[in-house]
């Protein structure tokens, strides 16, 4: 089910020259975005119009179109700054471009004070969607714009809620809860003109909700096809599509068709075509793909997109176009697909390879980073990495998760002092008897099981990090640990520690915990 967000940025214009001021002060000029009231104006006949208010002059009573000396009767303390539309626009764009690299592939500037996303599909990167609404919310937070952000199943029901519905933050419409959703909201919510709106309102219309009851064709007559239409395209009864913005230096390919298709075998051939346009203009750029972005668009409007990452930038037309064709399953084409557009959304430097263009050769020996790439695609690229040693004291901090083909750090793992092939997530107490001080266990139970020790080796000595918060226990961080190796009587092969020295209590609580197992 399409899944589209909206976000609403009301005070865009004055937000982006705070921001735009903070960083460096326009050359030539004195003017910067004061801490108060601040509007944007326009001319208009001899006269200036406020175009753009931020919150401080809305809560004074100051509303766009207002002319300035009005307002500054309502705000003595006001300042008006020239309004900057193109700068506006292109502050929106490369706004937009941020949001398409993060988190969709289809976005789109909603000028003059919004966004467009199409997040079908994107919400399992973040976990949910509710926690890929609330990551867009606090980043664009971050960079000092105020935003209110809504998804829903429609793109009209979605730009609704973010400007009428104010709950401070991210509103998700729960799938097929767009139509009862649009219920209740005012008739502007639809995005009609002005003169549409005034002309309900004499009617008595004040609610979606008495729209979708009343009769259509003498509406229809009275204000025409548009009044309609917008509500349609709200309850999902009229498709709306969002074409998406692509960055201009970008390497991109378009196939468009006679006629719709709609088979895996016909989009399987576009594909190929792309990639190998894809690939020419890599070549020539000396530039690899990282990710690419194939967008089918349908021909009822909408489009939908797979998109695939490599591990090393790659311009191998055969292995990019396997990739791009496994994830063809996915494609819902509809009515058909009358066009296609490949783009490569991040690239980087490659050096030309000796024989690339030889493509009757085949490949020669094993080639990991194509397989690489293979999982990485089916299983997604965060369950897909490598472990690599970092500095730390303590085991469990000594390990982290590295991209599969990333480069080494410098660090190396220590031969003299083997680890287990599995750390336990969470060091877990355990009964035991031993000797104090030095002795290896002898036996030990744990969860529930009582292990009988064969022989052991130990300790090693571990001195704990003080300057880390927290331990075993969520307390203090234990100082000391005794790590042994123990076999037990059915062969298995176990690392257990002691908290503390087994002399003095000021080292740890002298308990026993298991941290792991050897293969």
């Amino acid at each position: 089910m399409r899944r589209v967000v909206s976000v609403y940025l009301p005070h865009w214009s004055t937000d982006r020259l705070r921001r735009a001021t903070a960083k460096s002060p326009p050359e030539g000029r004195s003017i910067t975005a004061p801490d108060g009231p601040l509007v944007t104006a326009i001319p208009d006949h001899g006269r200036r119009i406020v175009a753009a208010v931020d919150a401080a002059a809305r809560a004074l009573g100051v509303t766009p179109g207002m002319t300035v000396t009005k307002a500054r009767m309502l705000a003595p303390d006001l300042a008006v700054i020239d309004a900057q539309p193109d700068a506006d626009m292109d502050g929106l764009r490369r706004l937009a471009l941020w949001a398409g690299q993060r988190y969709s592939p289809i976005v789109a500037p909603d000028a003059p004070d919004g966004l467009w996303l199409d997040i079908t599909g994107c919400a399992s990167l973040f976990g949910s969607e509710t926690a890929l609404l609330k990551d867009l919310h606090r980043r664009i937070a971050a960079f000092g714009v105020t935003a209110h952000i809504a998804a829903a199943d429609t793109a009209g029901c979605a730009h609704a809620v973010a400007r009428h519905v104010r709950d401070g933050r991210p509103v998700v419409i729960e799938p097929g809860q767009h139509r009862r959703a649009m219920e209740l909201l005012p008739i502007p919510a639809l995005r009609l003109e002005a003169e549409i709106v005034e002309g309900l309102r004499k009617l008595g219309f004040e609610r979606v909700e008495q729209l979708l009851g009343a009769a259509r064709a003498p509406l229809a007559k009275r204000f025409g096809r548009s009044l309609h239409r917008r509500l349609d395209q709200a309850i999902g009864q009229v498709a709306e599509p969002i074409e998406p913005i692509f960055p201009e230096q970008m390497p991109r390919a378009r196939r468009g068709f006679m006629e719709p298709i709609a088979t895996p075998e016909a989009f399987a051939q576009v594909i190929g075509d792309l990639v190998a346009d894809i690939v020419e203009q890599l070549a020539r750029a000396g530039r690899g793909g990282r990710r690419l972005d194939c967008y089918f668009h349908r021909v009822d409007g909408q489009a939908q997109v797979i998109r695939i990452g490599t591990a090393t930038p790659s311009r191998d037309a055969e292995h990019l176009a396997k990739l791009l064709c496994a994830k063809i399953e996915t494609v819902e084409p509809g009515l058909g697909i009358e066009a296609m557009t490949l783009l490569v959304s991040l690239m980087e430097a490659a050096a030309p390879r000796q024989g690339e263009s030889l493509e009757h050769l085949g490949r020669r020996g094993p080639d990991l980073a194509a397989l690489v790439d293979t999982l990485a695609n089916r299983f997604g690229p965060g369950n897909l990495h490598r472990m690599a040693p970092c500095p730390s004291g303590m085991p469990e901090r000594s390990a982290t998760g590295a991209p599969a083909l990333g480069e080494a750090r410098g660090a190396g793992w220590d031969d003299d002092l083997p680890r287990p092939a599995r750390l336990l997530a969470r060091p877990e107490p355990i009964e035991v008897i031993a000797l104090l001080p030095d002795d290896a266990p002898r036996m030990f139970i744990w969860r529930g099981r009582r292990y009988r020790v064969t022989q052991g080796d130990g300790p090693e000595r571990l001195h704990g990090e003080w300057w880390r918060d927290g331990g075993i226990e969520g307390r203090q961080p234990l100082s000391v640990r005794d790590y042994y190796q123990v076999e037990t009587l059915s062969g298995g092969r176990y690392w257990l520690f002691r908290a503390g020295d087994g002399e003095s209590a000021a080292t740890g609580p002298m308990r026993w915990f298991i941290h792991g197992a050897f293969a």
